[in-house]
């Protein structure tokens, strides 16, 4: 099983982030890498067994299923349903935990899935880089202005 982590701290309050990150279909207005998303059966977006389905700023299409959210933990956890990867059991979980020394905030994603060996540095690495901290640093300059 491959596993993801990337953390990072945002010079901002925890639930000013979560406010930003909770809304389930809200990609596009904070990842810069997504060009847009719909809720499937016109379902709330944060409503647990929702599904997303969202377009990517190169043409990929994935759909993922949320499988929790806390606004009390600040977190939300998805699946990967489709998507062009060529991974499977895909997993994942971005959570907020407030930084009380200058009202800070840390947050991490991680992700686990099952994937081919010989492609598994690749889809780390990739998600890693390109989706994650990409999101974070989306975050940081949003939070910096």
């Amino acid at each position: 099983m491959a596993r993801v982590y990337v953390s990072s701290v945002i010079e901002a309050p925890a639930n000013d982030v979560w406010q930003r990150v909770r809304d389930f279909n809200g990609l596009p207005r904070w990842h810069p890498r997504i060009a847009d998303s719909r809720i499937e059966d016109a379902l709330p977006p944060d409503q647990v067994g929702c599904i997303r389905s969202f377009r990517l700023q190169n043409g990929d299409q994935i759909r993922e299923r949320l499988l929790g959210l806390s606004d009390y933990d600040l977190f939300c956890t998805y699946s990967i349903l489709d998507s062009p990867m060529q991974l499977e059991n895909y997993i994942a979980t971005l959570r907020l935990t407030p930084v009380t020394d200058g009202d800070r905030c840390f947050i991490e994603w991680t992700a686990e899935f099952d994937c081919d060996v010989d492609v598994e540095a690749d889809l780390v690495s990739g998600i890693a880089n390109d989706v994650f901290q990409t999101g974070f640093d989306a975050l940081k300059r949003h939070f910096a202005r």
